[in-house]
Formats: C-alpha cells, structure tokens, sequence
C-alpha cells in the first residue's frame, strides 16, 4: 500500500470535544470516521486492523468446534414476543414497522435468532452438544455514547451459542470456552485483561463473565482481592463490611432544622455517619406508581444492579414528593404508604443507637434499635463495594480497578429455549428443552480498548498480530534518483514477503516519521541518501524505539527475525 494513495488522512491536532486517548488516536491517525454521533466509518487502515482481531476469534471458535453461521440485523417482533423481551427491554431497542406495517427490530443480539435457527433443524440429544456463531454488526440505541469505538450505536460482535443436554455439559464446554478467550485475548496483544463475574443482565441465565481490559479509560469498576483470586464487576461483588457499634437508648424525636443529606445530619447530630439510615426512593421501570425504599448505612452506596433483581425490575431514582414522603427525613419506623416495598441492606442489620428520619420535616429518630424498633424479616447485600473492604474469601483488603469490558460469558439455562418452544429427544425418548450458552466479544471496542493500553505520547503501538502493516518503509529525500530507484525496489521486494505500507510522499523527514508513529507500524524501515551510501537502511522499533543500522543484503532475514520476535509475545 502507498501512502499516496491511502484513503485517510492524518491530523496533528485533537478533535474538538474528543476526551478518549483511543478516539482521539484512532481519529487522528485516520483509522475511523465519524458519521453520527456513536456511528463510525472504518477507514482502510481501521479495517485491516479489524479484520485481523476477527480472524484471531474465528480461528480460535474453530478449534473449539465452532460452526461459523450468519443471522440476520432484522428480525420480526414475534421472534422477541416469545421470549418476552420484545416489550422487556427499553428504548435501546429499534423498533420499526416495515412497509406492510409489520412490527420489525433491529438485533442488538441474537440469542433469539439463534434459537429459531435450531428449532426443527436439531431434533436429537445425539446431535449435541454444538456452537454456532457469526461475526455480525448489531445496533443498539445508546443514549449516551462516548469515547469512539469504547461505546457506540453500530458496533460488530462475535456471538455464539452453544446448546447441551445437561447443565453438567454446558459447564465443561463454559470452561472450553473461558480458555479460548484467554488465548484470544492475549494473541490480540492485551496484557491486562481479566476474567470477573459479572451480572448477566438482560441476557437472563445462572451465571455470568467478562472479560475486562484495566485500563484508566474504562467506564467499569472492577473489584479485585490483593492478597487471593476474587474478582467481580461491581454490579455483584461483594465484601466483609466492618461492624460498628454505638450506645444503645430509648427512641426519641428530634428537631434537626434543615438538615436532610447524610452529610447536614451527621454534622448537625455531631454523629458518625455510619451511624445514620440512608433513604433511597426509586420506582420500577414501567410503573410510575410503584415504590420502593432502599434503607442502607448512611457512609454506603446503592448498588441498583443488585436492588433490581430483589425487586424483579430495573430501577429509576423517584421524586417521592408526590407520594406523601419527605425527602431527607425519611425512616422505616412509622413510614406509611400503600404498596411501598422496603428494602434493607445487611449493613444496618443489628445495629443499635441508629439514627433515621422521622417522615416529618425537621425531624429524624435517634436511638433507633432495628431488632427492637423495625423487627426487618430480611436483610439484602444492596451495597457498593468500596476501597479497602475486606474480600469475602479471604479477608483481605480490596481494590479497585477500571475496566472496559471487551467480551462476555454466560450459562443461559433454558430460558430462550422453553420460552420459545425449542425441544430435541433424550436418550429416554423424552421431549426436553436444551440448555444455552452465550459467548459474546467486541470487535470494534477490542480494537480501541489496545489503542488505550499500548499507545504512547507519539501515537498508537499495535502488537504485530493485529497492525494493518508490520512494515512502515519511508525513504527520505524521495528528490533523490537513488533513494526513490531503490525505495521502489525494496517496496517491490519486500512486500512479496511482508505487509507493507510505503510511504512515497515527497514531504519531510519530519512529516513521515511523526506519521509512522501516529499510525503505530511495528517496525520502520528508513532509507536515506547517508544510509544507502553505507548500503544500509536504519530500522526503528516502535514499540521500543530501538534503532539498528542493518546491511540491505541482510534485510528480509533481520526482518522476518524481528517479526517473529515480536509475534512471540502474544503466541
């Protein structure tokens, strides 16, 4: 490929309103384009870099006895009325009615294609277990995209879904694949990316994990034992929370002005702040009228993705005004309303000498005893994970790390299966329903989570596996007769054995080095009229940005040495 000719264009200042290393990076470099807001082009380079991640997924579903299908972007809302989730899921769905005024949608995964694709085709136990996947584009109608490729509209996905007759297969097969990510992920160059479990989600099932890429960019917290093997996303993690103890006493009101944030009344009372009840009011998504109080300690944090399974729906923060409740002041001792649900975490279980909202202004409860004055049934873990708690495992302190998600796991049960009415004949003779396995990964978000773990001040740094070239080749003085006769000759020759992108341009020294670095080539070969007089070309690594003088006589062997030196890393 000649630079000349390369449809991009390489820009020296960063995009207006681009926060994200890898967006700005992947724009100045010229790797995507902008179409919308989360709708990106992928520009020749972009897409070289792309396809190569793909054909690492696909090699690595192939030895796993992957059988490679592709299912449609569109689907008919009846495919999503059987499992339910055609009115379950929200606006991030695309809804649409075609010209016939059929209710149509776009995929935002195809858990239920998948299913469809199977039924009547599997009909026998002796046919599984098997996978089948595709690499597909989906849509999905974010409502805040950001950072380029790391959360968009449009992305391509690798989605695959195993199918078993026990629960005891799909397990083995789950550890199969777990390992093959791994290998994907470490022969895509990422170096930091870990297995955590995860909440499954809108995708239903057992159990669930992803795999995370640490990087400071993440929008993920990441919850990690220093000391044992514990892992898991915040949405599910969970820790030893430090009990504390304050003086017991008889229950009484107190007059606290305007002080309502867990900050005025700890301050107003002179009192800790693990002392005092925290009230959350939300309502469940889809029924304004509903209720629920999330009562905690007053220094913890809800974790929604926990309250919403123990509610059995998504959750939305309420203006509880309306419903007769006083923000800041209120309490579960003698709250009054109709149908509320009430919702208590483990951190207050116990605890004496408490104080809580009176559920009248001005006022709040202390000496609040919950064993004597609430009498709860059951208490729930609806907490964040915070700094420092102690890991359930092991006791010891824990961290926290960000992370982008990059690919994800799940044992689904039988819940598409028996919910659209798929059945295959055990060796019994019986009719049952498979159980399912889901395997998803990122393309577009793998490809810009490494542009935020491997780039540098100068540019990107692709691991060789993944660059759109291993070879930059840039003769300086392209005036020169000798330099552009001879460039042209090792253009010729080397790209007979490697990937090369020759920068022909009769620009400045300066103009094609910094480019070379913006685009993240593994390995520069530089000609010169001072080089080609000593019979050498100056080769640059960019990832070290060792430089080393080679004879050109010896040049396809230093580099193909180089190439597999790199490539070793990542194998």
């Amino acid at each position: 490929m000649r630079v000349s000719k390369l449809v991009s264009e390489r820009l020296k200042d960063i995009p207006n309103g681009v926060v994200a290393k890898s967006h700005s990076l992947l724009l100045r470099a010229g790797y995507i384009k902008q179409v919308s807001n989360g709708i990106y082009t992928l520009m020749p380079a972009g897409q070289r870099v792309s396809l190569k991640i793909i054909n690492i997924i696909r090699e690595e579903m192939n030895k796993i006895g992957g059988q490679e299908v592709l299912m449609p972007v569109v689907m008919p809302k009846e495919l999503w009325e059987k499992s339910g989730r055609f009115n379950s899921i929200g606006q991030e769905m695309v809804r649409f009615k075609d010209r016939n005024n059929h209710d149509m949608l776009l995929g935002m995964t195809h858990e239920e294609a998948a299913v469809h694709l199977c039924q009547n085709t599997i009909k026998s136990y002796d046919q599984l277990p098997y996978m089948i996947y595709q690499i597909q584009t989906k849509f999905r109608d974010e409502a805040r995209p950001r950072a380029g490729l790391l959360r968009v509209k449009e992305f391509t996905m690798k989605d695959a879904y195993s199918f078993h007759t026990s629960q005891k297969d799909l397990e083995n097969y789950y550890k199969k694949v777990y390992k093959s990510y791994q290998t994907i992920f470490k022969r895509m160059g990422m170096k930091n990316c870990i297995a955590v479990s995860s909440d499954s989600g809108m995708m239903g099932g057992q159990k669930a994990d992803e795999f995370q890429l640490l990087v400071e960019a993440g929008e993920d917290n990441i919850i990690i034992c220093s000391h044992c093997d514990y892992k898991a996303n915040m949405e599910i993690a969970t820790s030893i929370i430090d009990k504390v103890t304050f003086n017991d006493g008889k229950l009484q009101e107190v007059y606290t002005e305007d002080a309502k944030s867990i900050d005025e009344v700890s301050n107003y009372l002179k009192i800790d702040q693990k002392q005092i009840i925290k009230a959350v009011c939300y309502a469940i998504e889809g029924d304004p009228n509903s209720v629920v109080v999330a009562f905690i300690r007053g220094d913890k944090e809800i974790n929604e993705a926990k309250l919403k399974k123990i509610v059995g729906g998504d959750v939305v923060v309420k203006d509880i005004s309306e419903d007769g409740l006083v923000k800041g002041n209120i309490g579960p001792i003698g709250l009054t309303i109709d149908n509320a649900i009430l919702v208590f975490d483990k951190s207050i279980s116990g605890q004496k000498g408490l104080v809580c909202g009176a559920n009248k202004e001005k006022y709040h409860l202390i000496n609040v005893n919950m064993e004597r004055d609430v009498k709860v049934k059951t208490y729930y873990d609806i907490a964040k994970v915070s700094e420092g708690e102690k890991c359930p495992i092991c006791g010891h302190p824990l961290n926290i790390k960000k992370g982008i998600e990059v690919g994800n796991i799940f044992q689904l049960g039988t819940k598409y299966t028996k919910s659209m009415g798929m059945t295959i004949q055990d060796r019994n003779g019986e009719q049952i329903n498979p159980i399912m396995g889901c395997y998803g990964i990122g393309v577009g978000r793998s490809l810009a989570g490494i542009v935020e773990e491997l780039s540098d001040e100068k540019g990107i740094v692709w691991p060789i596996a993944i660059a759109p070239w291993q070879i930059y080749l840039s003769p300086l003085r392209m005036d020169d007769d000798n330099v552009k006769l001879k460039a042209e000759e090792l253009y010729k020759s080397l790209s007979k054995k490697f990937e090369v992108i020759y920068d022909d341009r009769n620009v400045s020294a300066g103009i094609k080095l910094t480019d070379s670095e913006l685009m993240g080539i593994p390995i520069r070969v530089l000609i010169s009229p001072r080089s080609l007089a000593n019979q050498g070309a100056e080769i640059t690594i960019r990832k070290t940005g060792e430089k080393i003088m080679v004879n050109l006589k010896e040049l396809k062997s230093f580099l193909a040495k180089t190439c597999k030196e790199l490539r070793r890393n990542y194998e």
